[in-house]
Formats: C-alpha cells, sequence, structure tokens
C-alpha cells in the first residue's frame, strides 16, 4: 500500500494590521548631574586688596541655607572631621581657626573640606574674600583687552569730524585749538584708557549733531541762556527751544536738531559756520 504523502504546512508570519493610532513614546530626560568637585589647590584672598599680616574669619558659628533640606545647617571647620556641617560630625570637634596672611590664604588639595567650607558654604564668601579663579580672570582679561582693540581700531579709521565731535565730548572747547594730529592722537588715547566709553560715544547717533550745537555755540551763531534751561540766537536773542528738565542742554539740542523745527534752523546754522 502506498503511504499517503504527509504536506508539511508552511510557517506563515502573522498578518499585521495598519493602524492610524498614535503611539506615544515618552523618553526620560536624563537629570541633571551635580557638578563635580575638581580637587586642586586653591587660593583666596580678602576683598578690596587687604593684607593685613594676619586677618582671621569666622571657623564656628555659623551657617548656610541648604534648598534640598529646607532648613539652615551649622558650619564649623575642624582638623579631625570630614565635614564642615556639624550635623554629620562623628565624635570629638576638634576646632581649627582660618587666618590669611597678607592678604591671601593658600588651601592644598588635600584640605577639601576646608576648600569646600570657603568655596562654597561660608556666610563671608564674596563679602569678605573670594577664591581666585584663573580662568575667569583670563576671561575677563581677554574681553578687557577685546574691547580695547575694537576701540583703538574704530578711533584708528575714524574721520576727522567724528573724531572731533567725540573729543569734544570728552575735553570740550580745547578741541578747537587742536591739529588734526593732536585730534588723532588724543583720540588714540582715549580709545586706549577708556575703550567703554569711547565706543559708546562712537554709537551715538547724538554726537555729532551736540558738537555741532557746542561748534555753533562757541562762535557765537547761538547761545545757551544763563539759567541753562533755553537756546537762543545769539544776535539778537530770539528763543529757539526750551532744554528738558533734567537734561543735559547740548543732548536735548541735539534731539531737537532732527524735529521738523530744529532741522530748519540745523540748515540755517549750517549755512552761517560755512
Amino acid at each position: 500500500m502506498a503511504k499517503k504523502q504527509t504536506t508539511k504546512k508552511a510557517n506563515v508570519a502573522p498578518e499585521i494590521k495598519a493602524t492610524n493610532e498614535m503611539v506615544e513614546v515618552t523618553i526620560e530626560k536624563p537629570k541633571p548631574k551635580k557638578p563635580t568637585w575638581e580637587i586642586k589647590d586653591r587660593i583666596y584672598y580678602l576683598l578690596r586688596q587687604r593684607k593685613p599680616l594676619s586677618y582671621s574669619i569666622k571657623s564656628s558659628n555659623i551657617h548656610w541655607f541648604d534648598e534640598e533640606k529646607g532648613y539652615e545647617r551649622e558650619l564649623k571647620y575642624t582638623s579631625n572631621q570630614r565635614t564642615p556641617f556639624v550635623d554629620e560630625m562623628i565624635g570629638d570637634q576638634r576646632l581649627e581657626h582660618i587666618v590669611f596672611r597678607n592678604g591671601y590664604l593658600m588651601v592644598p588639595k588635600e584640605k577639601t573640606v576646608l576648600q569646600k567650607l570657603l568655596s562654597l558654604y561660608h556666610p563671608h564668601k564674596d563679602v569678605l574674600f573670594y577664591e581666585y579663579k584663573a580662568e575667569e580672570v583670563a576671561k575677563t582679561e581677554i574681553d578687557v583687552l577685546e574691547n580695547e582693540i575694537e576701540a583703538l581700531i574704530a578711533a584708528k579709521n575714524m574721520d576727522i569730524d567724528m573724531a572731533e565731535a567725540i573729543m569734544r565730548a570728552e575735553v570740550g572747547s580745547e578741541v578747537s585749538s587742536m591739529s588734526s594730529k593732536e585730534l588723532k592722537r588724543d583720540l588714540l588715547v582715549f580709545a586706549k584708557k577708556n575703550p567703554h566709553l569711547f565706543l559708546e560715544l562712537a554709537a551715538d547717533e547724538n554726537v555729532q549733531l551736540r558738537n555741532f550745537g557746542i561748534k555753533a555755540a562757541e562762535l557765537g551763531i547761538i547761545k545757551l541762556s544763563g539759567d541753562q534751561r533755553y537756546f537762543m540766537w545769539g544776535s539778537n536773542d530770539r528763543k529757539l527751544m526750551t532744554v528738558p528738565f533734567d537734561e543735559h542742554p547740548y543732548s536735548a539740542l541735539a534731539a531737537w536738531f532732527k524735529t521738523d523745527e530744529g532741522m530748519d534752523i540745523y540748515a540755517n546754522i549750517e549755512k552761517r559756520l560755512k
């Protein structure tokens, strides 16, 4: 007899039906890590460049508010404990003094407890003393140098009219007797000594208008009243404009020159200056 052939059924993958349903996947954001403490030597300076032979700051009976715990914790610096927190100390507590010599205190990396007390928790941090941070000092010095370079480049490329306007704001009517070389020299010196103020004046859209007004007053075309409350024509004392309260007269005049009435007066003065 012939044997019946048995046929094996092929494994068929289950049918997956497409749906329009959105599957929401929640990805947990990693929790921010607490900053790690860098093991290194640290140096602390008294503020205001004070340099007494010795200066002690409090090493006990001081407190720090712990935001995580929600209450103040007492601090103490000891020679035999591994923490500055009194509530974490075990056994005898040998109090140590914290003394600055000649205005500074060098704390080696081995004294981590003292470093953390001074850098993180002490209530007089940035009040009586500060931690010297070379990187932050370098960043500040770079900002100052870049500001100075920017001011010097701007001064070098500045036209003579703008240079005169800025220097008049700085030294007043002396500018009128300066040669162009003297003016350029003093402009560069000013930019180097006070780059921030120089750049502010260079960006001030009214500085040239203010200079224009001062020149007109120096030549007697216009004049400022004795009480500095209004400007008038120099020839007939006819009033031109009133200086608003608490404003610098020539700054107010410069702003007024940009009004409809002021523009007409500006054009009139400009003709007389020529």
